[in-house]
């Protein structure tokens, strides 16, 4: 590689709730960097894929599905999304073949058209069409938008049309040295990685709406001295006194479930075994307080 220019590019990805951004970004890092579940606004802040081919380096930012906010937590993750169009090179945005487009999703091509970045669209979920026709039909009803440069058909889940993309983002990449370590797939701290872990097995194991109304802190994240356990202590914030129950369960039994889980998968990704222990509290209404927000990261 000393010979041969680096090139460097980033790329927000876009689109409604549930569209496959956290299961493209993961396909294409090879690593599980985002959650996935079938429940809208999983992914609530951006995160970060990285992929290096030889010379060429992707930054991929996988953001938040936008949707009409009801709460502040809603508008400012709707805000990400909107942010990230203003700082990469070009913005893949993924639809699904069928449905009108919403107003929220009109509103984000508005704002990709106003920052004149260079713009792909993605149909995922094609091993859904009902026929082959309505591909087309669906890529004249984006190409008469007159915004994407290419409109590409694709299918996460069957690994279809993944490298087609790569391929075609290639051509929007500067020279530039890469800005992480080829070897790296997220920039996300493990602590990240590990509250995002958990809430993932609560947004797959709870209520539809209690899931929404919880945070995930981790408070201590600390490796022991001869290198064979880290402990991790990790809060988690409700926003009823009714939901905690419902988190801790029958005698503990949903709380332990979801730490099992997620301290299985923690001890995969950080190599090592995994000390978790989970505490639940209350924090009312803290989706709609700027404090909170900002203290559980949230930050605009």
């Amino acid at each position: 590689m000393l010979n041969e220019q680096t090139k460097s590019i980033f790329v927000a990805l876009v689109g409604r709730p549930n569209v496959g951004k956290s299961s493209l970004i993961n396909r294409l890092v090879g690593e599980k960097v985002a959650i996935v579940t079938a429940k809208p606004q999983t992914t609530r802040t951006r995160i970060t894929g990285i992929v290096t081919r030889g010379p060429l380096q992707y930054v991929f930012l996988d953001t938040p599905g936008i949707h009409r906010p009801r709460t502040k937590l809603g508008q400012r993750m709707d805000s990400t999304a909107v942010q990230s169009i203003a700082e990469v090179d070009a913005v893949v945005m993924l639809f699904e073949p069928y449905g009108a487009l919403n107003e929220p999703e009109q509103k984000l091509i508005g704002d990709i058209r106003a920052k004149h970045v260079p713009a792909l669209a993605v149909i995922n979920k094609t091993d859904t069409l009902k026929q082959k026709e309505d591909l087309l039909i669906r890529m004249d009803e984006l190409g008469s938008l007159d915004l994407f440069e290419q409109i590409l058909p694709m299918s996460v889940q069957n690994d279809e049309g993944c490298d087609e993309l790569l391929a075609q983002l290639a051509e929007y990449a500067a020279d530039s040295p890469h800005y992480f370590p080829d070897d790296a797939y997220t920039d996300m701290p493990e602590k990240a990685l590990v509250s995002e872990v958990i809430r993932e097995k609560m947004l797959l194991y709870l209520y539809d709406e209690i899931p929404h109304g919880i945070a995930v802190t981790v408070e201590r994240f600390k490796e022991r001295p001869d290198g064979g356990m880290v402990d991790i202590d990790v809060n988690i914030y409700c926003e009823k006194k009714s939901h905690k129950g419902i988190v801790i369960g029958k005698g503990g039994a949903m709380l332990k479930k979801i730490a099992s889980e997620a301290r299985r998968e923690c001890e995969e990704f950080l190599g090592t075994r995994v000390n978790l222990q989970c505490w639940v509290k209350i924090k009312d209404d803290w989706r709609d307080n700027d404090f909170l927000l900002n203290n559980f990261g949230f930050n605009l």
